[in-house]
């Protein structure tokens, strides 16, 4: 395999550079990531320490001098995808990444890019990744910079070149696999998980050993097919367990169960900590027609590190059918639960509910909603299970159900900040709800999602007063949450959904940017907005801070994209008047850099050719849409900001020039396949026919 890499100086130059802004203090090793948290300069793996918490006790920057924190310097991408990273700041020197795997290198006082990346992951990878072509960040280990890549790779770098040390191919790239998360390291290994929850994969997480790349153990979080064994670690308790709570012939499906982003570690209790994902299909009557929990789905796994042994787990959602994950961040902390200092794991998935969890033996202590729920009155903590509402299955009552939240969760992937000294966590909520109809005319496609609902009649109707009223609804906000006393200590409302993570520092400030475009500086007491800076885009990534020769920095990458957009549309339709810019932007109290003013959104707006259809035919259309294109193209046919809007593409104009894109992917490299396997080729103009419609609609 080729990979083309952008060196920007040689190799002596570099190693000159790297030196004059670091004060090394040598490799990245066990005991360095173990002491992280005595190291409040750098910021060393993904949550600052293993423990997760995403809390800098660098106080420089307080609220008596908030309003002196300006621009240091920035750095455009060469992408304007979604981006999701968090840095990582070793000695000085700042690794990232951006959209389609990319990893840049930074002098991280002066923002000079000392070199970049590109795994040149193929475009047409695109159309197997639910939630854009984003990525959340590299591990540093022993001279090394780790990276999963779209379409599969770990690859491992060298920390002072950007060289290609070795590279592992960890999935099936005949199958619907992806990563977007960033790789933790314990103990030699490097562990990364995979995406692919929507598609009919089989989910699982993997570690790797640090200098070779050579798999040491496999862990799945769902069986395969009874009296077949992988070799994996998984075996055992998927025999003594997992196996009896499946049914049907899930092995077909994959089943689902992806460890798409959250991974944490306890190193005196030696655990490692993992959040699973959703069942695939969402709908358990063609997953697992029989019923049962469907272990591992939507749980927490602790496994022994160094060989993936199975030690407890927790499943927040037996049989899961909403898509609600718990892969959401876990944080871990000694908290005083009861009367008694307990060591606690806490997580805010998907589904609404706090838990806290005793992380020795995975004992459910307690799980308060945080955000409106209504599949479930209650957790009952004496079974750890759900109490739920008997209309939320949808599945067996043939009735549409308005979930809250839906799939987009309560919370998602957004980091949440958990602040020592406040004793406050602080978690990006969202309001989202979701009509979970099940699909009776099911049959699976080759490209694209595969869930088991009616994605079409969940659409928005295009009534005005009924947009007005959904667009109402659907919210977000910063919370601020005690978890000793499970209740809201204060919030602050954004204007949308979509927000994003978080970082609370030792100076008593917590930093948060939102869909606007808006960075933002809270009271970490009182959540009193103090400062803010506009980047120009929509933010969903988390910031970091570190420190060099004594000056603190706040840094946040930027870039509007991810699920949100993509999917919803018209609803996150609030940055459509200038062109999304992915960026890097560090803050310090004596900044003197600037942002040049916006490009202006430019988009070419055909006038929509003569409707060729009837109104059947473009019905057909609306529902083939909504099944396989509105994931990416947004509701009904409204572009979320993200990718082009269908409504105005010239393409419209010529049946030859739509099929030889939207059936035969003349444009794969660009990211959009064809779906010739799935769709006839007048099925696939009967979409063109529905986007002509919601054209002249929309002109």
């Amino acid at each position: 395999m080729i990979v083309r890499q952008l060196r920007l100086s040689l190799l002596a130059p570099l190693a000159i550079a790297v030196a004059a802004c670091s004060s090394s203090q040598g490799p990245v090793d066990h005991d360095r990531l173990v002491n992280a948290d005595s190291e409040p300069a750098n910021w060393l793996t993904h949550g600052r320490t293993y423990s997760e918490e995403r809390f800098s006790p660098l106080d420089q920057i307080d609220a008596s001098n908030i309003g002196d924190l300006k621009l240091a310097w920035y750095h455009d991408f060469d992408t304007k995808r979604g981006q999701e990273a968090t840095p990582i700041v070793v000695d000085g020197v700042m690794y990232t990444t951006s959209a389609w795997s990319k990893v840049q290198a930074f002098n991280a006082a002066t923002g000079e890019l000392l070199w970049q990346y590109d795994p040149e992951v193929p475009g047409e990878t695109a159309v197997k990744a639910c939630c854009d072509v984003v990525n959340r960040g590299v591990a540093v280990y022993d001279g090394k910079v780790y990276v999963g890549t779209l379409d599969g790779r770990l690859v491992a770098l060298d920390a002072e070149s950007g060289d290609e040390v070795w590279a592992t191919l960890t999935v099936d790239q005949d199958k619907a696999y992806t990563i977007t998360g960033a790789p933790r390291v314990v103990k030699g290994k490097v562990l990364i998980g995979n995406g692919g929850g929507e598609y009919g994969v089989r989910g699982y997480i993997g570690a790797y050993d640090a200098q070779t790349g050579e798999e040491a153990w496999r862990f799945y979080t769902v069986p395969g097919k009874p009296g077949e064994k992988d070799g994996s670690a998984s075996d055992e308790i998927h025999e003594k367990l997992a196996g009896d709570t499946w049914s049907g012939e899930w092995w077909e499906w994959g089943g689902g169960g992806t460890v798409w982003d959250s991974i944490a570690y306890d190193p005196e209790l030696d655990l490692l900590y993992v959040g699973v994902g959703n069942g695939s299909p969402w709908n358990p009557d063609i997953r697992s027609p029989g019923g049962g929990d469907n272990l591992f789905l939507s749980s927490i796994l602790a496994l022994r590190p160094d060989t993936g042994e199975y030690v407890w787990h927790y499943q927040q959602v037996p049989g899961d059918q909403w898509d609600y994950t718990a892969t959401q961040q876990m944080i871990l902390a000694d908290l005083p639960i009861k009367g008694s200092e307990r060591k606690v794991l806490m997580q805010a998935p998907k589904n609404g509910f706090y838990y806290i969890l005793d992380r020795e033996t995975g004992e459910l202590l307690s799980a308060e909603p945080f955000a409106p729920v209504n599949w479930a009155s209650e957790i009952d903590l004496e079974s750890g299970r759900p109490v739920i509402t008997p209309d939320a299955y949808y599945n067996k009552t043939g009735k549409p159900w308005l979930a809250m939240p839906g799939p987009l969760g309560a919370h998602s992937w957004h980091s949440m900040s958990f602040n020592l000294q406040t004793g406050l966590v602080y978690i990006p909520v969202q309001e989202l709800g979701f009509p979970y109809i099940a699909d009776t005319n099911f049959e699976p496609k080759k490209v694209g999602v595969n869930l088991g609902v009616d994605l079409n009649a969940a659409s928005l109707p295009q009534d005005d007063e009924i947009k007005k009223q959904v667009k109402a609804g659907i919210k977000g906000h910063l919370l601020a949450w005690d978890p000793v006393n499970q209740k809201e200590a204060w919030r602050f409302e954004h204007k949308s959904a979509g927000n994003g993570g978080v970082l609370s520092t030792g100076g008593g400030l917590v930093f948060q940017g939102d869909a606007e475009g808006n960075f933002n500086a809270f009271n970490a007491s009182s959540g009193e907005k103090l400062w803010s800076f506009f980047a120009q885009t929509g933010i969903i990534a988390a910031p970091i801070s570190y420190a060099v020769d004594g000056k603190q920095y706040i840094t946040i990458v930027v870039g509007w994209g991810g699920i949100f957009p993509l999917l919803t549309g018209e609803v996150a339709l609030i940055t459509g008047e200038r062109a999304p810019k992915g960026r890097v932007l560090t803050f310090v109290l004596d900044g003197t850099a600037t942002l040049p003013e916006p490009e202006a959104l430019v988009e070419a707006r055909s006038a929509p050719p003569e409707q060729f259809a009837s109104a059947a035919g473009i019905a057909k259309g609306k529902a083939i849409y909504h099944r396989s294109c509105g994931a990416c193209h947004g509701d009904s046919v409204v572009s979320g900001g993200v990718l082009p809007d269908l409504r105005y593409t010239p393409v419209l104009q010529s049946a030859d020039a739509w099929y030889a894109i939207v059936g035969e992917g003349a444009l794969a490299t660009n990211g959009m396949v064809g779906f010739g396997e799935d769709y006839s080729p007048e099925e696939l103009d009967l979409i063109r026919a529905y986007a002509i419609s919601r054209s002249r609609e929309s002109q």
